[in-house]
C-alpha cells in the first residue's frame, strides 16, 4: 500500500485557547419540520497526527484537529519550515480533541478494557431472530464472518442466567424464585414488602415509555446469550446494497432532515459539495443538529472497528485479522472523501462527549451499596463493582464535559414535544438494527443502539438520578442489566475508536 501524500504533519499538542464553542446554540421553538428525514451517510473519514492551530480565528472557522496532510484548504501553514498544525475544538463544545484523546487513550481505556472482559459485562441476551418491521428481508449474510455463536446454557454464569435484572443483594437472592414470573408480573409472597415494591417498580419500569431503544424481549425463546469477547466486532463482508439500505434508512427517514435537502455523497444524487446540507445543518436548533452528529458518530466509529479489525489472509490454515490502511483512508482520507472526513471524525469525538456525559451522570445509581453487579462469584462481583465505580469517578473528573442543559431548554410544553420527537426518532433507529442481514452487525448494531439509548435516557432522568435515596430501592430511577451491559459496553466501542485513531495515525506516519 502506498501513501501520495508528500507533507509531513507531526504532532503538536498546541496551548488550549479559550475559544467557545463553534456553533451557537439555537434551539427548537417546538416539534420541528413535518418532512422528517436523516442526515448524511457519514462513514468515518480521518487521517493520522494530532494538531494545533496557530492563529487566532473564529470558534466556528476552527478546523479539526484529524485532518490529512492533502488538506491544504483546511490547514494554516507556517512558513519556513515549521510544522503545520490545525485545532481541535468540536462543534457545540468547549472541549478538543487533544484532551479527549490524552484522557482516553491513557487514562479511561485500559481500566475500560478491563471491566469489559469481566463475565457481567462479557455476555449479553439479543434476540436476532426477529424479523424486519419495515420491509422484507430475506437477504441474510451467508458468509462466516457474520455468523454470531451464542454461548452453551452451562457457560454462562449462575446469577447472570437466573438474575439478569436485579438490582439489590436481596433480590438476587431471589432470582430463582422470580424467574418464572415473567416480566415479573406476579410477585413471590415471601419477598419483604420493601423488595416486592421494588420488583413491582422493575417491572413497570420494563413497560414504561421512558426508554429510547425497542429493547429485546429477553424471556422471548429466540433470545440467546452471546459472549461478546468471542464474537468481536469487525469486517465481515457484509457491505453494498443492502447495508446501504439500513443507513439510508436511517439518515433519510429518522435524522429530521428535510427531503428537498440533499446529503453530501449521497449516491444517486446531485451534489453541491456539501453547502446546502451542512447550510440547513448549521440553521436547526441544537437538539436536531445533535440527533445527526450522534448519528454519524456512531456510523463512523463502525467504520473505524471495521477498518482496524479487517481480514487480511484468510487460508485453510489461519485468518490473519489487523488493520487495513487502504481501507480506513477511503473511509476517512480528507481528499478521497471530498472533505466529509474531518466532519464525521468529529462527530466522533462528540458521541465520546455524550456517552462520557452520561457515565458521569449515573455515578449515584451505582454507588449504592444495595447495587450489585451480580453473577454468583461473590469475590469477583465485589471486584467488579470496585472497578466500575474507579471507571465512573474519572470519567466524573474529566474536565470538558459536555454541557446537556442547553438541550430541550426554552418553553416546557414545547421542549416536552421536542424531546418525545427525538426519543421515537431514535427509537425507529433501534428498530431499524433488525433488518441488518450479517447477524454479527446486527449484534453489534443492536447493543450500540441501545447503549447510545441508554446514555441519552440517563442524560434526560437527571432529576430522577439525583433523587435515589443512598441506601434501599431506587423507584423513580432504574436500569436493566441489559442496559448496562449496553451502555458500557457501547462506550467501549467508541473508546476503542478512538484508540484506534491513534494506531492508524502511527501507521500512516510509518509509510512517509
Amino acid at each position: 500500500m502506498s501513501v501520495t501524500r508528500k507533507k509531513q504533519i507531526s504532532s503538536v499538542q498546541g496551548q488550549r485557547r479559550g475559544v467557545q464553542p463553534s456553533s451557537e446554540i439555537r434551539h427548537c421553538p417546538g416539534s420541528g419540520d413535518t418532512a422528517h428525514s436523516s442526515a448524511p451517510a457519514e462513514h468515518i473519514a480521518t487521517c493520522p497526527r494530532p494538531q494545533t492551530s496557530p492563529g487566532s480565528g473564529t470558534p466556528r472557522k476552527i478546523p479539526p484537529r484529524w485532518i490529512c496532510p492533502s488538506a491544504g484548504s483546511l490547514l494554516e501553514e507556517r512558513r519556513g519550515g515549521k510544522d503545520t498544525q490545525v485545532t481541535g475544538y468540536l462543534d457545540d463544545c468547549t472541549c478538543d480533541v487533544e484532551t479527549i484523546d490524552a484522557f482516553n487513550n491513557y487514562k479511561l481505556f485500559p481500566r475500560l478494557n478491563e471491566l469489559l472482559e469481566s463475565d457481567y459485562f462479557r455476555y449479553y441476551k439479543v434476540n436476532l431472530q426477529k424479523p424486519c418491521p419495515f420491509w422484507e428481508d430475506n437477504s441474510h449474510c451467508g458468509m462466516r464472518d457474520c455468523a454470531v455463536q451464542p454461548c452453551p446454557s452451562d457457560e454462562i454464569p449462575d446469577g447472570i442466567r437466573s438474575g439478569s435484572y436485579k438490582y439489590s443483594e436481596e433480590a438476587n437472592t431471589l432470582a430463582d424464585e422470580c424467574e418464572e414470573a415473567k416480566r415479573l408480573g406476579a410477585v413471590d409472597d415471601s419477598l419483604s414488602k420493601e423488595t416486592r415494591q421494588a420488583v413491582l417498580q422493575w417491572a413497570q419500569h420494563d413497560d414504561s415509555s421512558d426508554s429510547f431503544c425497542e429493547a429485546d424481549d429477553i424471556h422471548s425463546p429466540d433470545a440467546e446469550y452471546v459472549d461478546l469477547l468471542l464474537n468481536p466486532e469487525r469486517y465481515t463482508g457484509y457491505k453494498g446494497p443492502d447495508a446501504w439500505k439500513i443507513w439510508n434508512s436511517i439518515y433519510e427517514e429518522n435524522c429530521f432532515k428535510p427531503q428537498n435537502v440533499k446529503r453530501p455523497l449521497a449516491s444517486g444524487r446531485g451534489d453541491d459539495g456539501g453547502h446546502t446540507f451542512y447550510k440547513w445543518l448549521k440553521g436547526v436548533c441544537v437538539e436536531k443538529r445533535a440527533f445527526y452528529r450522534l448519528i454519524s458518530g456512531l456510523h463512523a466509529s463502525i467504520n473505524i472497528h471495521l477498518s482496524a479489525r479487517y481480514l487480511l489472509q484468510d487460508t485453510w490454515s489461519e485468518k490473519k485479522w489487523g488493520p487495513n490502511v487502504t481501507e480506513f483512508q477511503q473511509r476517512f482520507d480528507e481528499v478521497l472523501t471530498s472533505g466529509e472526513g474531518p466532519r464525521r471524525l468529529k462527530n466522533l469525538y462528540f458521541l465520546y462527549l455524550i456517552e462520557l456525559r452520561a457515565l458521569s451522570k449515573v455515578l449515584p445509581f451505582f454507588e449504592r451499596p444495595s447495587f450489585q453487579l451480580y453473577t454468583g462469584n461473590e469475590n469477583q462481583d465485589a471486584k467488579t463493582k470496585h472497578l466500575l465505580l474507579e471507571i465512573l469517578h474519572l470519567a466524573k473528573s474529566f474536565p470538558l464535559h459536555f454541557d446537556e442543559n442547553s438541550f430541550f431548554a426554552g418553553n416546557k410544553k414545547e421542549a416536552a414535544k421536542l424531546k418525545e420527537e427525538f426519543r421515537l426518532h431514535f427509537k425507529n433507529i433501534s428498530r431499524i438494527m433488525d433488518c441488518v442481514g450479517c447477524f454479527k452487525c446486527r449484534l453489534w448494531g443492536k447493543l450500540q443502539t441501545q447503549g447510545l439509548g441508554t446514555a441519552l435516557k440517563i442524560l434526560f432522568s437527571e432529576n430522577l438520578i439525583e433523587k435515589i435515596p443512598e441506601s434501599g430501592p431506587s423507584y423513580g430511577f432504574q436500569l436493566t442489566r441489559q442496559e448496562i451491559v449496553a451502555l458500557f459496553n457501547a462506550f467501549g466501542r467508541v473508546s476503542t475508536s478512538v484508540k484506534e485513531l491513534e494506531n492508524f495515525r502511527n501507521l500512516l506516519q510509518d509509510m512517509r
